[in-house]
């Protein structure tokens, strides 16, 4: 399908792959989408700012690098600021059409409803978009889809006004006509209120003027605060709305001073903050800012997962916004055709961004239309994006791979070891559950096809192998989907979340017919892969005695939000630490017998049951092992430190950088940079896979990593509901 992508300063049209269907979404095919022409055209501007130019107005993303570079090195830290530097974004964040698929938990739609769609994250310009049902919204009949496109402003200036509480008969100024301020005097108006305008541009005020606005205050007006106070007898405006943008505070200081003794002023555009506190001391002013389209927006829980507020408790949240708004559109309340001033075919949209740049007159709205010939059916969820490569494809016995999940973590490790590891490894797809990422990543890492559907990779017969590196509650479904299909598999940790899940990949490798080979299972455990972990290991392997081990992760706070503490992610002793389980258990090369956990009843909400314990754990072989997860310490404290205790050595492991050995001959080892085995893994997996070599990790012991993981929940979540 065609979608606008921002790449270098310049707005292209390029193939990527339909979304798929998710619960509680709907797929739309869209009509017309409606460009914002002051967000999008700034986004295009920065896009092709030059990095040093960014790095120079950004110092704390400046220092951040700089922290990357210490503990990853510059090679890595290059290869990420190229790809990020590189990539294309996703445009648009307003359109309108046809649901053309329902999923799961959406029972108020259907397909062949007419709807309007809100969110920078999904309703973008492509032909078709999958979006929360939150962000949903049914088209009133008799209302154009063309100007139910537009329905993020409107909720947006709707929004504003919600937060200036105006009443009948009120007079209020909006400074700053474009696309937001014309709205917001016409939803003034209809909600009764006198209404008074100003621009820079005195086209903008004939238009408002036109479509209702009351009175003016003209640009070459000396002062506009004089201005205001005449035109409302001396007294000032009960109320001021600022939709313009400009990174000056004088706006703001102006909206004070023309505002009356207990008056409002609402900021909805993206002016200067600065506030001089004489302004709005003597008046006792109320300073409202204005969050985008409503209540729920930035709210994960609303806009994603389709939780919405009770109406008694929040009368308008963002959904709400955008049905009254079309409701009013629909009754001619708010006018929208004088204010489109064109409507460009989707593949003529750098066309569309050129004339908006460009035009003697500033356009108002400009909207793109799609053709009416998409369908969800067929190979819409697959793009070749080079097509070159199917030639070389299964050559020199090379394990052909595909990726499924291409999120931050895929694209910074597990894809640039791929290519290092390319006399092993040929790319094949990469799969992610956004179109534009799918495409994108596979041009830059030289893939066949991008897709957005991940069992289009596991029925095509030119794929070997997968890596999965999707969220966390998925990796189990997908890894046994993955073996039926025949598939070698190399899954980013855990290897699952529950113990049915566990049992079931078990009873995939008990129940496989004999004589035939079964396809590698390698989940990613990779620090038992490290050259540090290698050389413990080879120093252990004779011992005389058990070994005692302290294994102490200081990992970190993480928000309650972050997707690794929801169900996604699973926490993070089944989510991080299983980890530790596992390169203990590679060390002792033994069946675990007993498990202990506790963990610390921290004062406040602050942390979570798994963010702070203790596990121990008692071997066969009679070694004992702590692990000691924390979120209390310093990140400035290395992250991760290994003491063992055997046959009269002392082993100190720091940080996966150093190795320390007391009692020894041997001596230890140390590296500029931190090195836990990732591209060691994965070069395992592929001997592996190529049968040239034993599993790298036996599954006993990957089940063994997961099942400690999975114990340690459960006592810590009993040790929760018993304090």
């Amino acid at each position: 399908m065609n979608q606008v992508i921002i790449r270098h300063g310049n707005a292209v049209v390029e193939q990527t792959p339909a979304p798929e269907i998710q619960k509680g979404t709907v797929l739309v095919q869209v009509e017309h989408s409606c460009i914002s022409i002051g967000t999008e055209i700034s986004g295009l501007r920065t896009s092709g700012v030059p990095l040093w130019k960014r790095a120079v107005q950004q110092p704390d993303k400046v220092k951040k690098l700089m922290q990357i570079a210490a503990t990853q090195g510059l090679s890595h830290t290059r290869n990420m600021l190229k790809l990020k530097t590189s990539s294309g974004q996703p445009s648009g964040y307003s359109a309108a059409g046809m649901v053309i698929e329902v999923g799961e938990g959406v029972v108020d739609l259907k397909v062949g409803d007419r709807v309007a769609c809100a969110g920078a994250q999904f309703a973008h310009h492509a032909e078709i978009i999958r979006v929360p049902r939150n962000l949903v919204t049914s088209v009133p009949e008799g209302l154009g889809m063309a100007e139910a496109s537009t329905v993020t402003l409107g909720a947006i200036a709707m929004q504003g006004l919600r937060r200036a509480a105006p009443t009948l008969g009120e007079t209020f100024v909006v400074i700053g006509l474009g696309i937001l301020g014309q709205l917001t005097a016409q939803l003034l108006k209809a909600n009764g209120c006198r209404v008074i305008g100003t621009d820079l541009d005195d086209t903008r005020i004939a238009l408002a003027q036109r479509l209702g606005m009351d009175m003016a205050i003209q640009p070459g007006e000396e002062s506009g605060v004089e201005a205001a106070l005449r035109l409302t007898d001396g007294l000032g405006a009960d109320g001021v709305i600022i939709t313009a943008a400009a990174r000056s505070s004088v706006i703001l200081s102006e909206a004070f001073r023309m505002t009356r003794k207990k008056g409002r002023v609402v900021v909805v555009g993206d002016v200067g903050l600065e506030i001089n506190r004489a302004d709005i001391y003597e008046k006792e002013l109320d300073f409202y800012i204005s969050t985008s389209y409503g209540p729920g927006r930035y709210d994960r829980d609303y806009e994603e997962k389709g939780r919405d507020y009770p109406l008694g408790y929040v009368r308008w949240t963002e959904n709400r916004n955008m049905r009254e708004y079309l409701r009013l559109a629909s009754e001619g309340k708010i006018q929208l055709g004088p204010m489109i001033s064109c409507v460009f075919p989707v593949d003529q949209a750098a066309e569309a961004y050129t004339y908006i740049q460009n035009a003697e007159t500033k356009p108002m709205m400009v909207l793109l239309s799609y053709p009416q010939t998409a369908s969800a059916t067929g190979d819409i969820h697959k793009v070749t994006v080079n097509p070159g490569q199917n030639a070389v494809q299964g050559a020199d016995g090379k394990v052909r791979i595909g990726l499924i999940g291409a999120g931050e973590f895929a694209k910074g490790m597990h894809l640039p070891n791929i290519n290092a590891l390319s006399g092993m490894f040929q790319l094949q797809a990469v799969m992610s559950q956004t179109g534009h990422n799918a495409a994108e990543t596979a041009k830059q890492f030289g893939a066949v096809y991008a897709s957005t559907s991940y069992p289009v990779l596991l029925q095509d017969p030119e794929i070997d192998a997968v890596l999965i590196a999707t969220r966390h509650d998925t990796h189990a479904s997908i890894v046994l989907d993955a073996l039926h299909a025949g598939k070698h598999v190399f899954v980013e940790k855990p290897l699952a979340l529950t113990r049915t899940e566990l049992e079931n990949i078990e009873k995939y490798y008990a129940d496989f017919p004999d004589g035939r080979p079964a396809p590698v299972l390698v989940t990613g455990f990779n620090r038992r892969f490290s050259p540090y972990a290698t050389k413990i290991k080879e120093m252990v392997e004779q011992r005389s005695n058990p070994m005692i081990l302290n294994y102490r992760m200081n990992a970190g706070y993480l928000p309650l939000d972050h997707w690794t503490q929801t169900e996604e992610g699973g926490g993070r002793n089944r989510g991080e630490c299983c980890h530790i389980y596992d390169l203990i258990t590679y060390l002792t090369g033994s069946r675990v017998q007993r498990i202990h956990a506790s963990h610390i009843r921290p004062g406040t909400k602050h942390y979570t049951h798994t963010d702070n314990f203790v596990a121990t754990m008692e071997f066969a072989d009679g070694s004992v092992a702590t692990v000691t997860y924390t979120a209390l310490g310093s990140k400035s404290y290395p992250k991760e430190q290994m003491d063992i205790y055997v046959d009269g050595k002392n082993i100190f492991l720091d940080d996966y950088r150093r190795l320390l050995i007391a009692g020894s001959k041997l001596k230890g080892m140390e590296t500029k940079i931190a090195n836990k085995g990732q591209r060691e893994t994965l070069e395992q997996f592929g001997e592996a896979a190529r049968g040239q070599k034993d599993w790298p990790i036996p599954l006993w012991q990957q089940i063994q990593a997961m099942e400690i993981a999975l114990e340690v929940e459960r006592l810590l979540t009993k040790g929760m509901m018993n304090s």
